[in-house]
């Protein structure tokens, strides 16, 4: 055990048992720590399921600066195996992903990426079979390569085309000849899907290998959106692609079937639908499961096509006053029955439908969402999932009977939990943490029985304990009717007889969770180093945040950025109650909606809120793209007032405090558009106010020498002059 190991586990059972050695000067924390990595936790490599009891990883050799796929066991975390390693290789110096087909006899090796979109990628790929060592150049610049159950084919798309390479003969058949950019994409989606329905490859082989069914997207009427390249040239470029605004014209996305055997492509027919969020194929091989929503997202419908009598029939409808979530969840059983979470009952719950679409059993019950859904172990007839049963800022692993019964917690009570399990669910790795506990790594069985500590961090348990760190202190209060939940993090020498400026943070869009129990993140670091400086720091889940509900998330429908603000704005106020809050002082920040809600808040709460920072805010939903705005809004034609009375350029004469405006010029997700409004809107109101562009930054604003450290030196500047001074 090494020195640096001991010590800190000796120092840990120290601060544990409350025994004090010598006084220890806490330092401050500082921007440059954040950013440069002072405080990240060690983690897992990610690991990928294998068949049986083990799981593979793709590891780094520093000194060969080759990469490797090794084989590792559950059981005993060893490693079995090198399946591959690039060192070997005649052809491959490195490869960075890597995937296996069915029975890991073959790897797909990838290298040399290229980003598409923000989810999206194209890069050089092969075939490397284990037994023989032989490994094939598949090709470049190819998306998505995808094994046939079988393993003899592989389907991938190039150039807004797909194709089926048969490995056997090493022939290539081009399924689709009209790919076109800004025009037609087969077996990939467009921008707007990957955003916002989170999938890229937009194909799937029947599980006998004898068809695939892909979605073709006809983007061609779809608007284009374009932006400044600045870049090193002397010239600047433009970034032209196809983003569909809110209320404008969608591509048109058709399902379609290849049939291996004859080379042939047929369209499935399908009625009354704007989207196809999801395919995939059944235990059946010639069933297909197609889910279909309308425009407004309220009403889907799960189909069952089946490819040898050409015919297609809803199994399943669900329908919503709001909206419904599309979900990851389906699962086929072996006898084609299949499992589905809904919130139709009020909360996100696990239900059990026949292969008819007949409710077998709703699994779960309860007013607590489910959060994940993990598997099912068919030996036992056990379901796997995280909720929040033990509070909405927790999480927990749980298993349940497929029946509904014997329900069981497997990891700790508080804090946040996460399973990676095993492919037949014997084991699981659970990733847990709190507020106040570092992430740790732990090896279970599916029966909840612990079996190793994997990764403890007690090296950064330590660390951090050497730091001016304060408690964050989590609590509800009731607001507009609601009991909210908040946390507080109040300088470590925090004096109650003493008057303290307030930062209120927040994201507050559908469905998301601010106020949770886990490990710090980056902003958790900084806004204890705000605190370190005399600032108290406090969030709120408003109404319209998630894991309390259907109710209080849906209650923003048609309305994004009124009841929110009105939260906040009380919540404002009950904090400026508070003895210990210097009510002249309270400021309020945030990125994206986050940032749609700052600037709201220092508008429609102006006699409230002294100064805001907005960071890539959208500020007017009109800018927007369809899929997730008419989620929550329907379309600027039906709602004119929805959109236009709350966005903040519309209050942009109500501007009294201090406000920061950040965005980048290479935002591909919320477009600077909404900032440049934003401006114009404040100078026709001759609004004072701050403004910074970061240069081809995308929306997370981090790419380049010391963005991420500049942009929060920026932060810290303006907050500590605006409400410290």
């Amino acid at each position: 055990m090494g020195k640096l190991r001991l010590l800190a586990i000796l120092t840990v059972l120290f601060i544990g048992n409350c025994i004090t050695v010598t006084s220890q000067v806490k330092k401050e924390i500082t921007l440059e720590e954040i950013w440069t990595g002072t405080f990240s936790a060690d983690r897992m490599n990610a690991l990928n399921p294998m068949n049986g009891d083990f799981y593979s990883v793709l590891n780094f050799d520093q000194v060969s600066r080759s990469t490797s796929v090794d084989k590792y066991s559950y059981a005993t975390q060893s490693k079995v195996a090198t399946i591959v390693d690039s060192k070997d290789l005649y052809n491959l110096d490195y490869f960075t992903s890597y995937s296996f087909n069915n029975d890991e006899t073959k790897l797909l090796l990838g290298t040399d990426f290229k980003k598409v979109y923000r989810h999206s990628s194209k890069g050089t790929f092969y075939v490397y079979d284990v037994k023989t060592k032989e490994l094939t150049l598949l090709g470049k610049d190819i998306q998505e390569p995808t094994f046939s159950p079988d393993s003899k084919k592989v389907a991938y798309a190039k150039e807004n085309n797909l194709y089926v390479r048969n490995l056997e003969e090493n022939r290539e058949v081009k399924v689709t000849t009209d790919g076109k950019f800004n025009s037609i994409i087969n077996g990939t989606t467009d921008w707007v899907y990957e955003e916002e329905f989170a999938f890229v490859k937009a194909f799937d082989w029947s599980a006998d290998s004898n068809y695939v069914a892909f979605l073709r997207f006809n983007e061609s009427e779809v608007a284009q959106f374009s932006m400044n390249v600045t870049g090193n040239e002397l010239y600047p470029s433009m970034n032209t692609f196809k983003y569909p605004k809110a209320g404008e014209k969608n591509a048109k996305v058709t399902l379609n079937l290849f049939t291996v055997s004859d080379k042939s492509v047929k369209k499935i027919d399908l009625s009354n639908y704007e989207y196809i969020p999801r395919i995939q194929w059944t235990k059946e091989p010639t069933v297909l499961s197609v889910t279909t929503l309308n425009r407004h997202q309220n009403d889907l419908n799960l189909y069952f096509y089946d490819a040898k009598t050409n015919a297609a029939k809803v199994v399943l409808n669900e329908k919503d006053s709001a909206y419904v979530d599309v979900q990851d969840n389906l699962t086929f059983l072996d006898d084609n029955s299949f499992i589905w979470t809904s919130e139709k009952d009020g909360f996100n719950h696990i239900y059990h439908y026949d292969k008819t679409g007949a409710l077998k059993s709703q699994i779960t019950k309860g007013n607590w969402e489910v959060t994940k859904y993990y598997g099912l172990d068919k030996t036992t007839n056990k379901v796997f999932y995280q909720s929040v049963e033990n509070g909405s800022i927790n999480r927990g692993v749980y298993t349940i009977g497929i029946d509904g019964s014997n329900k069981k917690l497997l990891t700790p009570k508080t804090g946040h939990s996460n399973a990676s399990f095993s492919k037949n669910m014997k084991y699981f790795i659970n990733t847990h943490s709190s507020a106040t506990q570092v992430p740790t790594y732990t090896l279970y069985d599916g029966q909840g029985t612990k079996i190793k500590t994997l990764k403890d961090n007690l090296e950064l348990q330590v660390k951090v304990g050497g730091y001016k760190m304060s408690k964050k202190e989590f609590f509800t209060y009731k607001i507009n009717g609601n009991d909210l939940n908040m946390w507080v993090i109040k300088p470590a020498d925090f004096d109650p007889n003493k008057k303290y400026p307030l930062l209120m943070f927040q994201y507050s869009g559908p469905g998301s969770q601010q106020v949770a129990n886990r490990w710090n993140s980056s902003n958790d670091y900084w806004h204890q180093m705000l605190a370190q400086k005399g600032i108290v720091v406090a969030c709120v889940d408003g109404r319209g945040t998630g894991l309390k509900g259907r109710d209080f998330k849906k209650v923003t429908q048609k309305e994004l950025g009124k009841y929110e603000v009105e939260d906040q704005i009380a919540a404002a106020k009950f904090f400026s109650t508070e003895p210990y809050i210097d009510a002249n002082k309270i400021g309020i920040w945030g990125w994206s909606y986050g940032g749609f809600m700052s600037t709201n808040c220092i508008l429609k709460g102006n006699d409230v809120f002294s100064m805001a920072i907005a960071v890539a805010p959208v500020t007017s939903w009109r800018f927007y793209d369809t899929v997730y705005t008419e989620r929550y809004m329907t379309t600027p034609q039906e709602n004119a007032s929805g959109y236009d009375e709350n966005s903040p350029i519309t209050h942009a004469d109500k501007l009294k405090g201090k406000y920061l405006l950040v965005h980048g010029s290479g935002d591909d997700n919320v477009h600077v558009q909404n900032t440049m409004r934003m401006v114009n809107a404040l100078v026709e109101n001759n609004k004072q106010f701050d403004l910074f562009i970061y240069p081809d930054r995308a929306h997370g604003i981090y790419k380049g020498k010391n963005t991420r450290l500049h942009l929060f030196t920026k932060l810290t500047n303006f907050v500590l002059e605006n409400l410290k001074n």
